[in-house]
C-alpha cells in the first residue's frame, strides 16, 4: 500500500478526496474507494490510501459519509439508491447502445465511437439519450455525421435517441478545451469501436492527467464491437464511392449548410465548433455551468488549512 507520507502530502490528498467526491456529487453519483482513487483530482494516490484516510479521524469524517461501498457528501444518502436504480436502467440502455455502435461501425468514414456522458458512468435515468463521440476519417467529419444522423432518425422510429453531438477527424484528436470538466468527460468515455484511434487520442491528450493523474488507464473498457466481413465490405464500397470529387462536394455542401443553419446559436458562452475537423454542437456550454456549480459546492464544504486542522 502506498504510504500517506508527511502531514503536507496527507492534507493534499485529503483535500483531493473531498474535491473528487464533491465533483461527482454534482451528478448525484456516489463513488467507491476505487473510483475516488481513479478520478482523484490533481494528485496521485491508490485505493488503499483513500480507504485509510477516509477511516482516519480528520475533517473528511465531518464532510463525507459512507453507505455500503459508496462515499458521498453529507447529507446526500438518497443518491446511493439513485445510483443503484440508474445502474439498472443503464444496463438496459447499454444493450441499445451496442446495437447502434454495430451499425455505426460499418458507416463510411467512421473510425472510432465512444460512449460519453451519463451512460459511460452507468448513471443514466430512464429515457436518457445515448451520447457518443465519433472520430471520422480525415476531411470527412460532416459526411460521417450525415450518415450517423440518418441512423439517429431510424433509431427514433423504435423509441431510441442517439446524440452524436461531438464529431472530430483523425487530424484533430487533441481536444480544444482544457479544464476539469473536459478532462473528466474524456477520462470516463468508454470506447466501443476503433480502439487504435482511441489509444492515439489518449496519447495526444496527456494534459488530461494533469487534472486526473490516476486516470491514465481507462477504468472501464468494453469488448470492441466488430463489423464482420460483410460490414467491412459495405464500408469500403461506401468510402470508395465518396472518395473523390463527389465526396468532397458532399462534405463541403453539408458543412456550409449546417454552418448557416446553426450560425444564430453560436454565442460567446458556447463551446460549439463547426469547421472542417470539428462538429461540436455544444451550443449551451454545459461545462461552464458545471464548473460554476462546482465552485459553489466547494464553498459549502470549506477545506481547512493544515495549521487549523
Amino acid at each position: 500500500m502506498q504510504a500517506p507520507g508527511d502531514a503536507a502530502s496527507r492534507r493534499e490528498i485529503e483535500s483531493a478526496i473531498l474535491e473528487t467526491v464533491l465533483y461527482s456529487d454534482l451528478f448525484d453519483y456516489p463513488l467507491t474507494y476505487a473510483e475516488i482513487a481513479h478520478y482523484l483530482i490533481g494528485v496521485s494516490a491508490d485505493a488503499d490510501m483513500v480507504r485509510t484516510l477516509l477511516a482516519a479521524p480528520s475533517y473528511l469524517n465531518g464532510h463525507l459519509r459512507k453507505c455500503d461501498s459508496y462515499v458521498f457528501a453529507r447529507p446526500r444518502e438518497a443518491i446511493v439508491d439513485r445510483r443503484r436504480a440508474r445502474r439498472a436502467s443503464s444496463a438496459r440502455l447499454w444493450i441499445r447502445a451496442r446495437r447502434f455502435v454495430r451499425v455505426m461501425a460499418i458507416l463510411p468514414f467512421v473510425r472510432m465511437v465512444g460512449i460519453t456522458g451519463a451512460l459511460a458512468m452507468d448513471n443514466s435515468a430512464p429515457g436518457d439519450d445515448i451520447d457518443v463521440m465519433i472520430v471520422a476519417a480525415s476531411r470527412r467529419a460532416w459526411t460521417a455525421r450525415l450518415f450517423v444522423v440518418a441512423l439517429v432518425y431510424a433509431g427514433k422510429l423504435f423509441g431510441h435517441t442517439l446524440c452524436p453531438n461531438y464529431v472530430i477527424t483523425e487530424d484533430a484528436l487533441e481536444l480544444e478545451t482544457r479544464d476539469l470538466f473536459a478532462a473528466h468527460e474524456f477520462a470516463q468515455m468508454v470506447p466501443v469501436y476503433g480502439f487504435a484511434v482511441y489509444d492515439r487520442m489518449r496519447q495526444v491528450n496527456r494534459w488530461v492527467y494533469d487534472y486526473l493523474p490516476n486516470a491514465y488507464v481507462p477504468l472501464r473498457r468494453e469488448i470492441e464491437v466488430g463489423s464482420g466481413f460483410l460490414g467491412r465490405a459495405i464500408k469500403r464500397v461506401g468510402e470508395r464511392l465518396l472518395a473523390g470529387r463527389l465526396g468532397e462536394a458532399l462534405e463541403e455542401w453539408e458543412m456550409r449548410l449546417k454552418q448557416r443553419k446553426f450560425a444564430s446559436r453560436m454565442t460567446d458562452r458556447s463551446r460549439a465548433i463547426l469547421d472542417r475537423d470539428h462538429v461540436k454542437g455544444h451550443f449551451e456550454d454545459y461545462g461552464v455551468s458545471v464548473m460554476e456549480l462546482y465552485a459553489e459546492r466547494l464553498a459549502q464544504f470549506p477545506i481547512p488549512d493544515a495549521e487549523d486542522a
